[in-house]
């Protein structure tokens, strides 16, 4: 908050000498969601240094204790030896355990030192890259509302980055884009993600934009583009959210200028104007073939190309 004060205080000063053109340069201030964490606990028995596993407790007098979540295992089982060692009024205690295992209780809380549920950023850097961290966060939910960090859906994120990097190499791991020119398919989910992704960064929905790379790779990979002309502006849509990445894609594409000098890709909406129809062919109620046709044909045209397929004639 201090900062975006001072920084109004410099807008005015600096309006008032004439060097920028309006005395505030935001019309809305957008807050930042909290990010929540997921907190364990562990439950002492009263009076006792006795543990009771979280499944136990139903009927006992127990007090719910923060335990530190680097303690705990993705299936919420307890490190008994690290939990003993990690302060000295643990070293002595006991455990009432379920099938020979301490499992902790969760609790989606703010993310705090206090609560033992802080997930350190430099972490997951090292373990993931910068850009999964940065997609990751924007992946979680809308901007301005509070979310839940759920450091298991990371690996998702980590995937797409992997998935996204492959359309630019051969199966030999080169780097290989061929300037053969796109053909529809491609070119309409090129296009499409540029529409949605420019709608979302004007209206700061950043999540959505990332479901929509997500879809914009997966169908790539499944039309095995390799195209300059729709891999080049990709990666220039998806530098804001993964500028390492693209950065380093935007060089191997031989630019010699950085990414972020790039202009934007700009949708074309004829990529998306449907020309032809699937139309699924049915004779005495039962589904016999499907049949791609140009829209603009009329009712009678459509039956004559009906009737006059190879298809219909073995019927």
């Amino acid at each position: 908050t201090g900062h975006l004060l001072y920084s109004r205080f410099w807008q005015k000063f600096l309006f008032d000498k004439g060097l920028v053109p309006t005395d505030e340069y935001a019309k809305k201030l957008i807050n930042q969601g909290m990010i929540l964490g997921t907190s364990a606990f562990v439950y002492r028995l009263e009076g006792t240094n006795e543990f009771v596993s979280h499944g136990l407790i139903s009927d006992k007098k127990v007090q719910a204790l923060h335990v530190n979540v680097s303690l705990v295992n993705a299936g919420n089982e307890l490190d008994l030896e690290q939990f003993k060692n990690s302060r000295a009024e643990y070293k002595d205690a006991r455990f009432i355990l379920e099938g020979g295992k301490y499992y902790v209780g969760r609790e989606v809380e703010k993310m705090s030192k206090s609560k033992y549920n802080v997930v350190s950023p430099d972490d997951i850097c090292d373990t993931y890259g910068a850009d999964t961290l940065r997609l990751y966060e924007m992946f979680l939910g809308p901007l301005e509302q509070a979310k839940p960090w759920n450091t298991a859906g990371i690996t998702g994120v980590s995937s797409f980055i992997k998935k996204l990097w492959r359309l630019y190499f051969n199966e030999q791991h080169e780097f290989f884009v061929s300037d053969e020119a796109p053909d529809k398919d491609e070119l309409k989910t090129l296009h499409k993600t540029i529409k949605k992704v420019d709608e979302d960064i004007a209206n700061f929905s950043f999540n959505t934009s990332v479901s929509s790379f997500m879809i914009a790779v997966n169908e790539l990979t499944a039309l095995q583009c390799n195209k300059r002309a729709v891999l080049e502006p990709l990666a220039v849509l998806i530098s804001p959210y993964a500028p390492h990445l693209a950065e380093e894609l935007w060089h191997l594409l031989g630019h010699k200028e950085s990414i972020a000098k790039a202009a934007f890709p700009v949708y074309e909406e004829q990529y998306l104007v449907e020309l032809v129809k699937n139309y699924p062919v049915s004779f005495n109620g039962k589904l016999r073939f499907t049949l791609e046709l140009p829209l603009d044909l009329s009712v009678e045209e459509i039956e004559r190309e009906v009737l006059s397929h190879a298809k219909t004639k073995q019927i």
